[in-house]
């Protein structure tokens, strides 16, 4: 469970009746405070009760937080750190935003057979109505949100313009929390906001410590800043579980290692040398949604509770600024076909990703990963069947990977714009033999 998100957010929505006291008003709000069971010792407060109490000291370089200016639908401005899901999700740059693409701004280019305005390679339909595509970018990599009634138009540093539906499930209708230096900390449901503009993060006062860590799994070991259970991402966080004496909840800056015991137990380390098996949750067993690192060789792995073997916890900062994340550029490169043709220039990989900024999603030995395809220098599928590749980064590093994702048998095939030539070629996945992407000038963040 997460002590800097408590989720009741009833004083900011409460509607004081005329003739109440601004004494009483202050009472029940102290009342909330001591009972909500989710205020634990080191929580940041909520919005309902940080209005009240503006954070007030030095303010110190944390250039990792998320920050930005809010504009609402009736014209109010807000601008300060942000976290999303009104305080209990994405934090930082490296983290993602989630949505599905409202259409495949590629498909006009889908080869097409006659009388049919789409084609369907292995069970997708390019260009029609069938081939939903999740859209997925750091934080960092984006400029611009702006929301309407049944689409999300965002804006990638590089200028690209895509649009979100809406109706499908996205990280934009979770709401923000946003610290406000005039108003304080505010909860903003998702229908109120117009537009979020992402700006360099300025001096912070009070930021919480960030976990950062080594994870230890049976492939090998990822160091870089964590989510646990896809959540807990500060030192304040607090990890739940039951003792032989009871439930029992630590915060992370207070323990100095976790390791996996069993399905359902861990064995937890402290700082000052106390060791405990704490179990029965959700935090500590097959029930955790994964443990996310961002480890700058590869960008985002996600280890599943029954690969992960150890974490030992150390020290990072808050990660890159906004700044250190480049624009994203087109991919150029080539592909070599299996019957030996070799066709250069722009490419569009799976029919959708395009620019060096997205990312390449598969899988190996149950370690999901992220990788942004600029990091990428080739990938050479096994086989006619196109069962799984190797994927070779462009520090000489080889990753083989299972047949899944982005890697798997639906792969949509890629797109080549070759030089002259007036319409794209299109390569079934199960014709490809080699892709070769050129280095891009910078990565984002450098490693």
């Amino acid at each position: 469970m997460t002590l800097l998100t408590p989720a009741d957010p009833t004083m900011t929505r409460a509607t004081i009746a005329g003739g109440t006291f601004v004494a009483a008003l202050v009472l029940l709000l102290l009342v909330f405070v001591v009972r909500d069971p989710a205020l634990k010792q080191g929580a940041e407060p909520t919005a309902a009760s940080a209005a009240t109490i503006i954070p007030s000291g030095p303010a110190a370089e944390a250039p990792g937080f998320l920050y930005g200016r809010i504009t609402t639908v009736d014209a109010v401005t807000y601008e300060g750190r942000l976290r999303w899901g009104v305080g209990d999700q994405e934090a930082f740059w490296g983290d993602y935003f989630d949505g599905t693409k409202a259409g495949n701004r590629w498909a006009v280019h889908a080869p097409r057979q006659r009388d049919s305005l789409s084609i369907e390679i292995l069970g997708r339909k390019i260009g029609g109505e069938d081939f939903p595509r999740p859209f997925m970018a750091r934080f960092g990599d984006i400029a611009r949100l702006e929301a309407h009634f049944g689409d999300v138009q965002v804006t990638l540093k590089s200028g690209t313009m895509l649009t979100l539906d809406r109706f499908s499930a996205g990280d934009i209708d979770d709401g923000v929390r946003v610290w406000d230096g005039r108003r304080g900390v505010v909860d903003l449901d998702a229908r109120r906001i117009r537009t979020i503009e992402f700006l360099p993060t300025a001096p912070l006062v009070a930021a919480p410590d960030r976990l950062h860590g080594t994870v230890r799994t049976r492939q090998g070991d990822f160091t870089g800043f964590i989510q646990w259970d896809r959540e807990d991402c500060f030192g304040a966080d607090a990890l739940d579980g039951r003792t032989a004496d009871g439930p029992l909840s630590l915060r992370y800056d207070s323990i100095r290692s976790i390791a996996r015991r069993s399905r359902d137990s861990a064995l937890v380390s402290l700082d000052d040398g106390r060791e405990m098996m704490l179990s029965n949750t959700s935090d500590v067993s097959q029930g955790n949604r994964g443990i996310a690192v961002d480890d700058r060789r590869y960008g985002r792995v996600l280890i599943p509770w029954d690969a992960f073997e150890r974490v030992d916890f150390s020290r990072g900062g808050s990660g890159p600024g906004y700044g250190e994340f480049a624009a994203g550029r087109p991919l150029v490169g080539s592909v070599t076909t299996r019957d030996g043709r070799r066709l250069a220039g722009r490419l569009v990989y799976d029919f959708d990703e395009s620019e060096t900024t997205e990312t390449l999603d598969a899988k190996f030995q149950d370690v999901d990963y992220f990788i942004p395809l600029g990091l990428i220098a080739s990938i050479v599928p096994h086989g006619r069947d196109g069962r799984g590749a190797t994927v070779v980064l462009h520090d000489g590093e080889e990753l083989p990977f299972d047949r899944t994702g982005d890697l798997a048998e639906r792969n949509a095939g890629m797109l080549i714009f070759v030089d002259g030539r007036e319409r794209p070629e299109h390569v079934a996945w199960t014709d490809v033999k080699q892709i070769d992407f050129e280095r891009a000038p910078a990565m984002s963040p450098p490693r």
